[in-house]
């Protein structure tokens, strides 16, 4: 295992959207980068450009092409890894996919793909890489779940599921590894300009679109930054944004208005079907 006075940071999910932007930002603090993610050429993309950010002939950036789902490539690959690179004093978890649709047009097939991306993604991913954080101390571990986590969101059943599980996998983590000094964290950005969202749009029912309309977009660099600048306090979560801190205060505090107007603007499109 390699020994560095670098920090060293793990990110899934880490070859494009959020990921790739928490990987550069932390590429520019000259930490140490492992990215991982299925898909090999747009590994070999991200690296290219996380080269021309690094600050010192000592960074170590490494990628890895693994299929997060699969439990025994996860644990192999991240054996590689910590052997390659180190034991990540941050492991970020950012990959994610959603496919908007109505209820009954989630395939099985859709819902499977959803569940094993979001849920055995980061499961596997913190299963694999936590007894190697019990020998760091001060350590961070960040799920990336959504406003989408306690925003139930039209055309989203599948996706809220997950990101909803993911909130509670989280916070009951984060009191098991409290004693080993491993500091848990929720991120939970909200629409975010990246290819997985523009992905999103070719599927959204009106409504969905309808709902969304009055949200900001923010842009991928934004919720890095808000991340990293999270990184070492002990907050639990967080949400880049004023529009998301505002809806988890009014899911909170007045559920019932909140309620009420999604139902009214849900109304208001399918009356003009």
């Amino acid at each position: 295992m390699e020994t560095s006075t670098l920090k060293t940071a793990f990110i899934t999910g880490g070859s494009m959207g959020i990921g790739l932007a928490i990987a550069k930002e932390l590429t520019e603090k000259n930490c140490n980068i492992a990215i991982f993610a299925r898909t090999l050429s747009k590994l070999e993309e991200a690296k290219q450009l996380l080269e021309k950010h690094r600050k010192s002939s000592d960074q170590i950036i490494e990628i890895f092409s693994v299929d997060l789902s699969d439990f025994a490539a996860v644990k192999s690959t991240y054996e590689t890894a910590v052997q390659k690179v180190d034991i990540p004093d941050y492991m970020i978890n950012c990959v994610g996919i959603a496919q908007p649709d109505h209820f009954e047009n989630i395939t099985p097939e859709i819902f499977d793909k959803t569940i094993k991306t979001n849920l055995y993604g980061t499961w596997n991913s913190c299963y694999a890489i936590v007894p190697f954080m019990k020998q760091k101390p001060k350590s961070v571990l960040i799920n990336t779940s959504s406003i989408a986590g306690f925003m139930p969101v039209f055309g989203y059943t599948d996706y809220c599921m997950t990101k909803f599980g993911l909130i509670g996998f989280t916070e009951s983590l984060r009191f098991e590894l409290k004693k080993y000094n491993i500091n848990v964290k929720v991120l939970c950005p909200p629409d975010t300009d990246t290819p997985g969202y523009e992905a999103e749009n070719l599927h959204k029912p009106e409504e969905t679109n309808a709902i969304a309309g009055s949200v900001k977009l923010v842009k991928p660099e934004y919720v890095a930054r808000e991340a990293i600048k999270n990184l070492d306090n002990n907050k639990f979560m967080i949400i880049p944004g004023m529009d998301g801190k505002f809806t988890l205060l009014a899911r909170r505090f007045i559920p019932g208005v909140v309620t009420f107007y999604m139902n009214q603007v849900i109304k208001k499109v399918q009356s003009k079907k």
